[in-house]
């Protein structure tokens, strides 16, 4: 009888599979994306310092207050647009998405897509 993977490992695999192509740098840093049942999270790492160098998620209380849940599409273009504002603070304006093995559709899409209105480039 054949193991059979649960649906988590099979997205840890292909996140492991697109991250031997996709790496973030001081000049262009990567965009990386969580999301679990019930919130949502971003980082902007540079992988070659090993840093993080801007989060945001649905836990923060400034997304929270805003949005209550943080499982849905509304928290996640919340997040996005965060994430956009500290990065501009922080002077990053290219990055690299990393969809963290997510679908690109639904939440995942959501903040991308918030994050390029707000002023990201990627």
């Amino acid at each position: 009888m054949a193991n059979k993977l649960s649906k988590n490992q099979i997205r840890q695999r292909r996140h492991l599979r697109v991250r031997r192509k996709v790496s973030g740098t001081p000049e262009c840093p990567r965009l990386n994306v969580f999301r679990s049942l019930s919130n949502i999270y971003a980082q902007i790492i540079d992988d070659v310092n090993g840093k993080t160098l801007v989060s945001a998620s649905t836990v923060e209380a400034s997304v929270k207050g805003e949005t209550g849940y943080g499982g849905n599409i509304a928290a996640a273009k919340a997040v996005g647009k965060r994430i956009a504002e500290k990065a501009a603070d922080a002077g990053i304006k290219d990055v690299v998405f990393d969809r963290g093995g997510y679908p690109y559709h639904g939440r995942v899409k959501a903040l991308a897509d918030a994050a390029r209105e707000a002023g990201l480039n990627f």
